[in-house]
C-alpha cells in the first residue's frame, strides 16, 4: 500500500510560481503512475498532470499545459510539479495519487489511482 505525503504549497501573487512535491513511500514497484489533481470546494476534483514512473511519459490537462512541469526525483522518492504563470484560477488543494498503471494516454481520471495523499494548499492572488 502507498504512502504519499504533499509539501511545498503556499501562497503567490498572479505570475509567479511555485513548486510542491510528492514523496511516495511503502509501493516498490519499478513502474507506477502518480498523478496530482487539484480540488476546489464545490467542484469536482480535476486531474492537472500525470507521470509514467520508470517511463517518464508525462501528461497535462489543457488548463495548464505550458505552465506546469511534472518530473520525478529519483533521489528523494518524489514527483514535483513545478507550476509557472500561476492564475487566481489555479487556487486549490493539491493533491498527489499513485496508480499501478498510467492507464490512459488521454486523460487523468481520479478512479485511475487508488492511493492519495492528503493534499497541500495553493493560493494564487490577483
Amino acid at each position: 500500500r502507498a504512502h504519499l505525503v504533499e509539501s511545498g504549497g503556499g501562497s503567490v501573487q498572479g505570475g509567479g510560481s511555485l513548486k510542491v512535491s510528492c514523496v511516495v513511500s511503502e509501493y516498490d514497484y519499478s513502474e507506477y503512475c502518480v498523478g496530482w489533481f487539484r480540488q476546489v470546494p464545490g467542484k469536482t476534483r480535476e486531474g492537472v498532470a500525470r507521470i509514467y514512473i520508470g517511463r517518464g511519459s508525462t501528461l497535462y490537462a489543457d488548463s495548464v499545459k505550458g505552465r506546469f512541469t511534472i518530473s520525478q526525483d529519483n533521489l528523494n522518492n518524489a514527483v514535483n510539479l513545478q507550476m509557472n504563470n500561476l492564475k487566481p484560477e489555479d487556487t486549490a488543494l493539491y493533491v498527489c495519487a499513485a496508480a499501478p498503471y498510467c492507464y490512459s494516454e488521454s486523460s487523468i481520471d481520479n478512479g485511475d489511482f487508488s492511493y492519495w495523499g492528503r493534499g497541500t494548499q495553493v493560493t494564487v492572488s490577483s
